[in-house]
């Protein structure tokens, strides 16, 4: 006897069809399975994060937020993208003072699993008013729980489980609900270039700079084209008459000499 599959109640309903009298014939049996998802209304939870480029690193990312935390991203992967003005760019292509905002939207979806899984076969033994085992169609016998109080309709006449008895062909169902949570999460990140640097205001002078010329090289000073008017020929024939007068003492000397 297997009793592991022991068809424990969510709702166990227990339908006389017919009654076999002669054990020679074996009841058949068939194992039916349907499993349907009822959802209930989604609630949604929508949060936005706002921040600003700080420093952008290789795949690094430093934001400073709204609420003046700083926050360090690393290893940002290369297929995340950020919109801004239509164009969808890369974490390479992010720079300093670029505003950032994170759009995340959850929904929760209640939801509840129905499984029906559902069994006929032949009565071998009763144990009113908690138990009951068929025999199905491999030849197998499975033990099943009944609900309490449960009735039995057994040719137009209420039964409980005291009613059963062994050869009748019962068909058994089971109910299961599960309810459940889902969660769906979406993320949607925009951004915008910074601002320009503001233009100076219309009364204020603007100052171009500009390479000061190199100065030109000064004339060369003309050579004079004769000499000055207070120039005199009279030192130059002292000099001379003072050459000749050493030379002619130097030959009288010479002269005495020999």
């Amino acid at each position: 006897m297997n009793s592991k599959t022991g068809w424990v109640h969510v709702g166990l309903l227990l339908a006389v069809g017919a009654i076999c009298v002669a054990f020679a014939v074996r009841g058949s049996a068939q194992v039916k399975t349907t499993t349907s998802t009822a959802s209930g209304q989604p609630s949604y939870e929508v949060t936005v994060e706002r921040g600003e480029v700080v420093l952008v690193n290789g795949r690094d990312l430093v934001v400073k937020m709204s609420d003046g935390t700083i926050r360090h991203i690393p290893n940002v992967s290369e297929s995340a993208k950020v919109t801004v003005d239509g164009q969808e760019l890369g974490i390479h292509d992010l720079k300093p003072g670029m505003k950032l905002e994170r759009t995340i939207t959850t929904s929760t979806t209640p939801k509840t699993i129905t499984t029906v899984k559902t069994v006929t076969g032949k009565v071998w033994s009763v144990s009113p008013p908690s138990t009951v085992i068929l025999t199905l169609e491999d030849g197998t016998n499975q033990k099943f729980n009944i609900p309490k109080d449960q009735k039995f309709t057994i040719d137009g006449q209420q039964l409980d489980a005291f009613g059963l008895k062994k050869g009748m062909r019962v068909s058994a169902t089971k109910v299961v609900e599960v309810p459940m949570t889902e969660v769906e999460e979406q993320r949607r990140l925009t951004g915008s270039m910074p601002p320009p640097p503001p233009a100076p205001p219309a009364n204020e002078p603007i100052l171009v700079a500009a390479a000061a010329p190199e100065p030109e090289p000064a004339p060369a000073p003309a050579a004079p084209a004769a000499l000055p008017k207070t120039g005199s020929s009279l030192p130059l024939i002292g000099i001379l008459g003072g050459l000749f007068l050493l030379s002619g003492l130097s030959l009288r000397v010479i002269r005495h000499a020999l």
